[in-house]
């Protein structure tokens, strides 16, 4: 038994039919690939989200001003709040302000008058001589040792009384000018007594130390 052969429409018609399946097959978009885990996604603009997440350029950056540790040094006078060299008592007051700017106060009102009262007269028996009759313990040599400046142009110019490092510990930072026995004057001398509290017949007291 023979097959008839086919029509030649028939066969037309298939590869037609074949054609257009396989171009709707094409035109149907594969299906997108997940991005791995721990990737980027990236936006519809194409910028990377991790670039849209970065802080704005014009934002402020807020940073925490550093604080000064307690028994911390002064920090250095600065020089454009100074009066110029040679100005006399009428830029003391600029100089006790920059000290007392530059470290902020940390004693009772008590103990800070006590060691500056005391402060004050160490430096002028050390420097001129005058007083050191008070504290033998500090001037063993005097009067034997000659006083360096005179008395009569010795000037303090400031001074602050805060604490060293610890509560029962206390400098005095003083600031002065004088003139030395060759004539030559000069300001802006900075000197530090250093005390510590201890008691005395059941009373507290700052007592100075040797200066080293």
């Amino acid at each position: 038994m023979t097959t008839p052969p086919r029509s030649p429409r028939l066969l037309v018609l298939s590869t037609v039919v074949l054609a257009v399946c396989g171009v709707a097959l094409l035109a149907v978009p594969h299906g997108q690939e997940q991005p791995a885990p721990g990737s980027s996604p990236v936006s519809v603009t194409g910028v990377p989200s991790s670039a849209a997440a970065a802080p704005s350029a014009t934002a402020p950056t807020i940073a925490a001003a550093p604080s000064k540790p307690s028994g911390a040094s002064p920090s250095p006078v600065v020089p454009s709040a100074l009066p110029p060299h040679g100005e006399g008592a009428a830029g003391d007051e600029a100089i006790q302000q920059s000290l007392e700017a530059s470290w902020p106060a940390d004693l009772p009102a008590a103990d800070e008058r006590e060691l500056l009262t005391t402060g004050r007269a160490l430096l002028r028996a050390d420097v001129t001589g005058v007083g050191r009759e008070k504290w033998p313990e500090l001037f063993p040599h005097s009067p034997a040792v000659a006083p360096a400046f005179t008395a009569a142009r010795f000037r303090i110019q400031a001074a602050i009384a805060r604490q060293d490092g610890r509560p029962n510990r206390a400098v005095v930072h003083l600031v002065w000018a004088g003139m030395d026995r060759g004539g030559t004057f000069t300001d802006l001398r900075i000197t530090d007594w250093h005390f510590t509290r201890t008691t005395t017949k059941g009373a507290p007291a700052w007592t100075p130390q040797p200066r080293t």
